[in-house]
């Protein structure tokens, strides 16, 4: 008997830069798919949203920021067990207010450097090149 296919998500993240050249990254909390594990911040983009659309209302919502300049940076697709996550990541270089965790996750600035040894999920893990070889 065939196996129904896996549901597909598609999601929007943002990797901030800050004035130091860091990037922001956020732990999933409690509750949520792979919870614990690290990511860049995002959400799943909305039926009938652009995935900059998306990108700002997720980023308000979850950090209480305003983004104000973003530039779409590489996407690939990733296979949970029990879905498939096609991944947008974007350059966030300008944005306003200071980016609070209102979705009870932790957040932490690292180096481009310190990506790699950061426990990034699988489905961001490769994101990690697009963003050395564009700011390291």
């Amino acid at each position: 008997m065939p196996h129904a296919p896996k549901p597909a998500i598609h999601v929007v993240a943002g990797a901030l830069v800050s004035l130091q050249g860091q990037i922001l990254i956020a732990q999933r909390p409690e509750g949520k798919h792979m919870a614990g594990g690290w990511e860049f911040p995002g959400g799943k983009i909305d039926s009938g949203e652009t995935p900059l659309a998306a990108l700002r209302r997720e980023l308000e919502e979850e950090l209480g920021i305003e983004v104000q300049r973003a530039q779409y940076l590489v996407s690939c697709d990733h296979e949970y067990p029990d879905r498939v996550v096609h991944l947008e990541l974007w350059l966030v270089t300008e944005f306003k207010g200071e980016p609070k965790p209102l979705d009870h996750q932790a957040l932490r600035w690292v180096s481009v450097d310190q990506l790699a040894t950061a426990d990034l999920l699988p489905a961001d893990q490769p994101l990690i090149e697009a963003l050395i070889n564009k700011l390291g």
